[in-house]
């Protein structure tokens, strides 16, 4: 008899259906699985768990440090852990602030890195245990081996003790993400060592400080979003922290917003090299690194400089996970500049029964939801359950930096170059938080800035807020700038008080006006 399609087994009634894997058939021309899923991160999982088979591609052999369980990036060395640390060391101001207002807090006050990365690594791994049961009940299949396309309906599996096995598919999709970029252009002596603090926030799987100064290099290319969320949240729990930038600090987000977040943290101690490119990196006998970089200080000026570190923190970027796969063999086009796959707005791939979700696929946001998105969506319409594709556009996001930065929508410099800047009008404001009063904090980087359409009813065409809990306030109003929010509508909006996100419901000055923004009064 014939395999019945996957897609028609899973729960039946009011709860929602779960489509799950069928049971391999050795009926002629049929494939063991409508389905399979390679990669166990956020997209992998999401789109498994809708339907198919979770096919986790094991990782290749990296420096110690970078081999994490389900979950992908997210989970194990990233959004997680991440959020965590950075709790930890708004902690830390926390208790700084207490005594103003009546707390008495014995001191000196100190913070164990390792309590922390341990109770962080003991989360994580409760989550790995937890996606592994999650794929048991929703009745996924679950191969831990390191998966490659034969064809383009055969994936070929090796597990670590190298057997191999083979499955046949209708439909395959690709869910491997990224790994860290490692720096190629400069000489690197005693490397194993530098590499303990390599990219992609592996800082958090170190069990114990590696001393009091850490420097985080940033190379041609790279966005520091990444970077700086290191850096705020070690100088937080008291390291000396450092950065250097080759040109500017969040490429691709709203350059006055970056110059806030930065301003704020060199307020509060980071220091920032601007505009230097490293050279070497060698370790002294003392243990300590020595790092070379050049300072570009003009087309014709150029300054060599060097320093000492304990530690070096990589944060150049990230490459698409695709060696190994096979995939231009297949006939699976790569793009030619970042070797990320080339994908429809379907996610489809050259190969038509072949799809790609994730920070994997070109064009697509490196952001956890919108994989997990994606990949349920993706699973819908294989399913025949929908037709809904993927919204790419107005994707709200946040950098957990000590002054958090969140936003959705265009950025003033976006909103110019695609509307003129003409016809666009930009209403912002600087505040202070009530929390910020007592405590005397420096509230002279908490702004706020609504780009929108001057034409018609002035559509709110992006909103940023840097402050207290950016990513709180920021994931409510994605909400209205998805359905079309006004101005007006903005203005209309009674606000919680107090509260910081109350101050988009007040704005009122213009740029375009040259009035202060400050924003003064309860």
């Amino acid at each position: 008899h014939q395999t019945p399609p996957l897609w028609l087994c899973g729960l039946r009634g009011s709860r929602r259906r779960r489509v799950a894997a069928v049971t391999p058939s050795s009926a002629a021309g049929t494939h063991h699985y409508d389905l399979v899923v390679i990669g166990g991160g956020s997209g992998g999982l999401a789109c498994s768990r809708e339907a198919g088979v979770c096919f986790c591609k094991r990782f290749p052999l990296h420096p110690p440090g970078t081999a994490w369980g389900l979950g992908g990036t997210c989970v194990n060395v990233g959004c997680i852990p991440k959020k965590l640390m950075h709790q930890a060391a708004l902690l830390g101001v926390a208790m700084d602030d207490a005594g103003k207002f009546g707390w008495s807090i014995p001191g000196p006050v100190s913070h164990d890195w390792s309590t922390l990365a341990q109770a962080v690594q003991n989360y994580v791994k409760s989550l790995n245990w937890g996606h592994r049961v999650q794929l048991q009940d929703r009745k996924v299949k679950y191969f831990n081996t390191r998966g490659s396309l034969l064809d383009r309906h055969t994936v070929r599996g090796l597990d670590a003790k190298g057997t191999e096995m083979t499955l046949t598919a209708r439909n395959i999709v690709i869910a491997t993400g990224g790994r860290p970029r490692y720096p190629t252009h400069m000489f690197i002596h005693a490397w194993t060592e530098v590499m303990f603090g390599i990219f992609n926030k592996v800082t958090f799987a170190l069990v114990k400080s590696h001393g009091q100064n850490l420097s985080r290099m940033e190379d041609c290319g790279a966005s520091v979003y990444v970077g700086l969320e290191c850096a705020g949240l070690l100088a937080g729990i008291g390291l000396d922290a450092s950065v250097m930038v080759r040109s500017v600090a969040l490429r691709g987000f709203d350059q006055q917003m970056a110059q806030l977040v930065t301003g704020h943290m060199e307020a509060r101690g980071t220091r920032f090299h601007w505009g230097c490119v490293p050279t070497s990196v060698e370790k002294l006998p003392s243990g300590l690194l020595q790092v070379k970089w050049t300072e570009v200080r003009s087309d014709l000026e150029r300054v060599e400089r060097e320093d000492t570190f304990s530690s070096v923190l990589w944060a150049i970027g990230r490459v698409p996970e695709t060696t190994g796969l096979n995939l231009p063999q297949v006939g699976v086009q790569l793009h030619p500049d970042t070797g990320k796959i080339v994908v429809a707005t379907d996610e489809r791939t050259t190969v038509s029964n072949v799809y790609a979700i994730g920070d994997v696929a070109e064009g697509r946001p490196e952001l956890t939801p919108t994989a997990v998105k994606a990949g349920k969506l993706l699973a819908r319409r294989l399913a025949g359950q929908s037709n809904q594709l993927m919204d790419y556009h107005s994707v709200p996001t946040t950098v957990f930096t000590p002054l958090e930065y969140g936003c959705v929508g265009l950025s003033e410099e976006s909103a110019e170059s695609r509307y003129g800047k003409d016809n666009i009008e930009v209403y912002h404001a600087f505040y202070k938080p009530l929390e910020f009063t007592i405590a005397e904090r420096d509230a002279s980087h908490c702004y706020v800035k609504v780009v929108c359409d001057r034409a018609g009813v002035q559509r709110v065409l992006g909103l940023h807020f840097t402050g207290p809990s950016a990513g709180e306030v920021i994931q409510g109003f994605a909400v209205s700038v998805r359905c079309g929010l006004t101005y007006a509508q903005l203005r209309d909006t009674v606000g919680i008080h107090p509260t910081c996100a109350e101050e988009l419901t007040k704005i009122h000055i213009t740029k375009r006006s040259g009035l202060d923004a400050t924003v003064t009064g309860c």
